[in-house]
């Protein structure tokens, strides 16, 4: 596949688990963050062609970093992996203009699925959700 990824999640293990399945998938991970403020460091740094965004973290969340990247790369490709279940977090997430939501916990074959969607310039929004906005 080739492609290039940041992982951004607070919880270590999500961060190893994801990393290690990606790079057998043949996934460049540039870089692993724990915090939005991370995520949009590492995103201006590394210029990966997709950024895999944990939503609730610490300090500065998810939503904080798909604003900054955004405004920084309008292009920029943006899939919020989460665990976000409360109405209002999901309401806010389709909100934003991400390109992409899994919610965890999910197999990691749909995060593949998500992550050529949106490479390939489709969005990956969950049917379930979408009826949300």
């Amino acid at each position: 596949m080739g492609i290039s990824v940041i992982v951004v999640d607070d919880d270590r293990d999500n961060l190893e688990v994801m990393t290690e399945y990606l790079e057998l998938k043949d996934v460049k991970v540039l870089a692993r963050a724990s915090n939005g403020k991370e995520a949009f460091e590492f995103y201006i740094k590394n210029k990966p062609e997709i950024v895999l965004l944990d939503v609730i973290m610490p300090d500065y969340d998810g939503f904080y970093a798909l604003e900054k990247i955004k405004e920084h790369d309008h292009t920029a490709k943006v899939i919020f992996v989460t665990a976000a279940s409360q109405e209002r977090t999901q309401e806010k997430l389709f909100e934003t203009n991400v390109d992409g939501v899994i919610f965890k916990p999910f197999e990691m074959e749909k995060l593949m699925q998500a992550i050529k969607s949106v490479q390939n310039g489709e969005k990956w929004i969950p049917n379930s959700v979408r009826s949300k906005t």
